[in-house]
């Protein structure tokens, strides 16, 4: 499965892909923004996707809201800081799939990760 990891902090996006690793994930495509990322999708075309909130240049809101303009399906999953159920709420409105919240163990993101893609197949 091919993963996109969206967040400006180098150090994050090393956690979550030596996680994504451990769960059997290869594939992998890094992003330092939103922007970074719409400029890479379409030659990489992820089959899910790991976005942080708060990021310089195109925040993951952002990214999410113009992604779902052209991509109603590709799975997001946001990973973040932002704990507030109001933020919670606002990212799934956006078209979220899925919300973990920093610091979080490998555990659990292999856990929102298997729930998003049993769901996503169970609509199919």
């Amino acid at each position: 499965m091919r993963v996109m990891l969206i967040d400006d902090s180098k150090t994050m996006r090393n956690i979550q892909k030596s996680v994504l690793g451990q769960l059997g994930y290869t594939e992998i495509e890094e992003a330092c923004d939103g922007q970074d990322a719409l400029s890479k999708i379409g030659a990489f075309s992820p089959e899910l996707i790991l976005v942080d909130w708060n990021m310089p240049n195109m925040d993951g809101l952002t990214f999410v809201k113009t992604l779902r303009q052209t991509d109603k399906t590709t799975p997001m999953i946001m990973v973040t800081t932002e704990a507030e159920k109001s933020r919670v709420i606002e990212a799934i409105k956006a078209g979220v799939n899925n919300y973990v919240v920093k610091p979080f163990t490998p555990d659990l993101l292999g856990q929102r990760i298997d729930e998003t893609i049993s769901k996503l197949e169970a609509s199919a």
